[in-house]
C-alpha cells in the first residue's frame, strides 16, 4: 500500500504566497486571531532583541491537552467556520518558515502543558512535550518564537504596534465597544513589552455615525463612521475600511464600488460581525458565491447607501458623468431588473442584486429566524433614528429596513420615516437615495437640477479576456462581459447582442443563486423571465426610445 507524502516546505511557501503583505505581518495577526477567538482580554507581546524571541500572551480560555495535539497539524482546526476569525488552522503554521523553533503553552483547568515545534526537513516538522516553562497565567496561551534572523521585524516593537493598529483598528476605538460586546464582553487590551498600548484618538476631523440595520432588527447589524479632514489622511487610513469581530478585511475604495471627489481626505471604517462567516482562507476578502456570497452582497449593498448619501450630504459625492455603459447593455439592465425581482422569490440569493427603489423591497421575500441565506433584504436611510455611538461634530448618517406602514412621499409604500413625529425631518439630500455603480465607480448625487433615485442593483460591463473561456463572470454586483469571447463577436455580427448578453449574465448568476446540480432550472427560469419581461414593458417607455 503506497502512503501520501507532503511537501511541508512547499506547502507552507503556498500559503505564504496566498496571503498579502509580509509574512511576519500574516504571523501577527494570525496569532492575534487565534487569541481573540479564546476570548481573551488581554493580548501582551513581548520582544526580545538579544534572545531573538518574539512571544505573545493572552488570558483566553486556553486549550485542553487533546487540542493542542491537534494544532500541530496543518489546517487542523476545532473551530466552526463564522464562529471566529482564526477558522482555517493554517496561518500559525507559516512560523515555521522563519523561526528555529515555536514554543506553545496554555492552560486550561488545571491542565497545564507545553510543546516545541520545528521544520526539520522538507517533509518532516516534528513536535513533542516540554515542561510548561511559565508564561502563562490562571489561564490562557503563550506562543514563543525563536527567529532565526535577527533583523526580522517581530523583534521591532514599532513594527508590532503598527501591525496591530492597521489590522485591528476597531479594538482601539471605543467607538465600537457597542457592537462588539457580544464577541469581547472585556473588551480586549493591547500591551508591547509593558505598555499598553493607547486608544486611537481623532482630532481636528469631521465624523459622521454609520448604522445598519437588517431585518427589522432594533440593534444594528454593521456600525462605524465616516471621516473628512481638512487635509489628506494618511494612506493607511484613506477610503472605507471594513472589518469583522475587530479585524480590517479590506480597505479602500474599489470594493464600495465608487469614489468620492476627493478621496485623499476621506476615510471611514465598518465594523460588520455577522461577516465572519463570509471570510476567504486567508481572510483578506470575501466570499462571493452561494450563501456566504450572497450574505456579504447584502451587507455591501446596505453600506453603499448610507456612505453614499452621508458623502451627498457633505457634498463630496461624485459627478453623475463618470458612468459610461455600451449601448447594447441598456435595455438588458432594464430587464434585468423585472427578471431579478421575479426570481428572487424562487432563487432568494439574488435578491441582494436588486435595484433598490421606493416600495420595491416589499417584493422581495423576507428571512425568517435561522436562515442565513435568506438575509438578503434590501434597506433604506432613515434620518430619524439615533445612531449608535456619536464622534464630537458628527452627523448621522444610518440605514434601516423601511416599515410597511410608512407612506412614502410619492404616495409608495416602504419608503423611510422619523420613528417620532418630533423628530425633525431629514434634508433634502439625504431623503434621496444617490445613484452608484458595481465596480467601476459610483454616480452620486449631482450638485445641481434634479436627483435621480440611487442604483444599487445588477450592472453590465465589458472587458476583454482573450484566454477566458466564460462568456461572462460577477465581481461584486457587476456582471464583466467577455468582449474578445467569438460568441460575443458572433452575437455582434448578427446583431443579436441583447440575447447573448442576457445569457451571458444568466451563466453568471447561476453560481450564486443557486447549487452547480440546479443551474440548468435557474437557467431555464432565467431565460422565460427575459423573455416575458420584454411583454410586460409600458407602452410610453418603448414609445420615448423611439
Amino acid at each position: 500500500m503506497g502512503e501520501t507524502r507532503v511537501d511541508l516546505l512547499h506547502l507552507l511557501e503556498d500559503l505564504r504566497d496566498a496571503y498579502p503583505g509580509p509574512i511576519e505581518e500574516t504571523i501577527i495577526t494570525e496569532i492575534v486571531a487565534n487569541s481573540l477567538d479564546s476570548g481573551a482580554a488581554l493580548i501582551a507581546v513581548a520582544t526580545d532583541l538579544a534572545a531573538r524571541t518574539f512571544t505573545l500572551i493572552d488570558d483566553g480560555a486556553g486549550m485542553r491537552r487533546r487540542e493542542l495535539a491537534r494544532y500541530h497539524d496543518v489546517a487542523s482546526s476545532t473551530k466552526v467556520k463564522g464562529e471566529g476569525i482564526g477558522f482555517a488552522g493554517v496561518g500559525i503554521k507559516m512560523a515555521l518558515l522563519v523561526c528555529r523553533e515555536v514554543l506553545t503553552e496554555t492552560r486550561q483547568r488545571g491542565k497545564h502543558v507545553a510543546t516545541t515545534w520545528a521544520l526539520t526537513s522538507r517533509h518532516r516538522a516534528p513536535w513533542k512535550w516540554v515542561p510548561p516553562p511559565g508564561l502563562v497565567g490562571e489561564h490562557g496561551t503563550a506562543v514563543r518564537l525563536a527567529i532565526d534572523n535577527a533583523l526580522s521585524p517581530l523583534l521591532d516593537p514599532g513594527f508590532v504596534e503598527g501591525v496591530l493598529r492597521r489590522h485591528f483598528q476597531p479594538l482601539f476605538d471605543s467607538a465600537f465597544t457597542a457592537i462588539l460586546s457580544p464577541h469581547y464582553p472585556s473588551g480586549v487590551r493591547f500591551s508591547i513589552n509593558g505598555q499598553t498600548l493607547p486608544p486611537e484618538t481623532s482630532v481636528g476631523v469631521v465624523a459622521a455615525p454609520i448604522s445598519v440595520r437588517l431585518l427589522r432588527r432594533r440593534k444594528p447589524s454593521a456600525a462605524g463612521y465616516l471621516i473628512r479632514d481638512s487635509a489628506p489622511v494618511s494612506e493607511d487610513r484613506r477610503g472605507i475600511a471594513i472589518s469583522t469581530r475587530g479585524k480590517i478585511i479590506k480597505r479602500g475604495w474599489e470594493w464600495l464600488g465608487f469614489t468620492p471627489v476627493d478621496p485623499e481626505r476621506v476615510g471611514g471604517l465598518i465594523e460588520v460581525p455577522p461577516l465572519a462567516e463570509c471570510l476567504t482562507l486567508n481572510k483578506a476578502d470575501f466570499i462571493r458565491a452561494g450563501t456566504r456570497g450572497a450574505t456579504y452582497l447584502a451587507y455591501r449593498k446596505a453600506i453603499q447607501e448610507a456612505v453614499s448619501r452621508q458623502l451627498a450630504e457633505w457634498g463630496d459625492a461624485a459627478e453623475a458623468g463618470e458612468r459610461q455603459r455600451r449601448r447594447a447593455a441598456r435595455p438588458v439592465e432594464r430587464d434585468l431588473e423585472t427578471v431579478l425581482a421575479d426570481l428572487a422569490e424562487s432563487f432568494p440569493l439574488l435578491a441582494s442584486l436588486v435595484e433598490q427603489r421606493a416600495g420595491g423591497q416589499r417584493r422581495l421575500p423576507m428571512a425568517r429566524a435561522g436562515e442565513t441565506g435568506e438575509l438578503l433584504t434590501s434597506t433604506m436611510a432613515s434620518a430619524g433614528d439615533a445612531p449608535l455611538f456619536t464622534k464630537p461634530g458628527s452627523t448621522a448618517s444610518e440605514v434601516r429596513e423601511p416599515s410597511p406602514e410608512a407612506p412614502a412621499a410619492d404616495g409608495a409604500p416602504g419608503a423611510p420615516v422619523a420613528p417620532t413625529e418630533s423628530a425633525p425631518p431629514p434634508p433634502e439630500s439625504a431623503s434621496e437615495a444617490p445613484e452608484a455603480l458595481g465596480v467601476s465607480g459610483a454616480h452620486a448625487l449631482a450638485g445641481r437640477g434634479p436627483r435621480r433615485p440611487g442604483r444599487y442593483g445588477l450592472a453590465i460591463q465589458f472587458d476583454s479576456r482573450p484566454d477566458d473561456p466564460e462568456l461572462a463572470h460577477l465581481v461584486e454586483s457587476t456582471v464583466w462581459i467577455n468582449e474578445a469571447h467569438p460568441a460575443y463577436r458572433r452575437a455582434v455580427a448578427s446583431r443579436s447582442e441583447g440575447y447573448h448578453i442576457a445569457l451571458a449574465s444568466a451563466l453568471a448568476l447561476a453560481p450564486l443563486a443557486v447549487e452547480p446540480a440546479k443551474e440548468h432550472a435557474f437557467l431555464t427560469a432565467f431565460l422565460e423571465s427575459w423573455g416575458a419581461a420584454v411583454d410586460r414593458k409600458p407602452a410610453g417607455r418603448r414609445r420615448r426610445r423611439r
